[in-house]
């Protein structure tokens, strides 16, 4: 009878396991962010057709992630593309022409800013790329991606809920179509045409 009842007492727990496991891979994505007019729900690659909430929480960071590196690439190639430059930097070109033209003190400073700005922009009451929580104490982030740190806030906390829903929305939009808009520059600049799109500087 001992036997018998410590072998129940090991199933139970497993049993708790295995139903929060469920839970946790049944969750209903089509309401989350992202999920909007006019397509909804689009995953035609079936990344999350599991339903679990933990991979879809680390593919929307990396889609907003690259959504807002993709900004900042649309922005800096239409200024160089305008004649903006650095001083001293004047007769490099723009676009991919820039790679063969730049000196190696400028690579070390480029990568050195891209370390900077992947070192900073972390939720710094996380361990490294959030690997675990670290002596600060529990972070603010409201969601991934909230860098704030409790430093800077820019009105965010006097919003609602459904403005701060839109105002995600707007950035994960806004993200979208910029790493379509750079693929095109950067097509279109590979086929010669990218003088079509954009007028000699404008």
């Amino acid at each position: 009878m001992q036997l018998q009842g410590g072998m129940e007492a090991c199933r139970r727990p497993r049993t708790t396991v295995a139903q929060s496991s469920t839970t946790a891979l049944n969750a209903d994505l089509s309401k989350e962010l992202g999920a909007q007019a006019p397509l909804g729900f689009f995953d035609p690659l079936g990344l999350v057709a599991d339903g679990d909430k933990d991979n879809f929480d680390r593919l929307r960071w990396v889609e907003l992630k690259h959504g807002r590196i993709a900004m900042l690439g649309v922005v800096g190639y239409l200024v160089t593309y305008a004649g903006v430059r650095f001083p001293g930097a004047e007769d490099i070109p723009s676009g991919f022409a820039a790679l063969d033209n730049l000196p190696g003190m400028v690579w070390a400073q480029m990568i050195a800013t891209w370390s900077m700005m992947e070192a900073a922009n972390q939720d710094q009451y996380a361990g490294p790329w959030g690997t675990n929580q670290n002596a600060l104490g529990e972070s603010p982030a409201e969601f991934k991606g909230d860098f704030r740190n409790g430093f800077i806030d820019f009105g965010w906390d006097k919003y609602s809920d459904d403005q701060k829903m839109r105002k995600r929305a707007i950035e994960l939009n806004q993200g979208r179509a910029a790493q379509m808009g750079i693929l095109g520059l950067l097509v279109h600049e590979k086929l010669g045409n990218v003088d079509q799109l954009l007028p000699p500087h404008f």
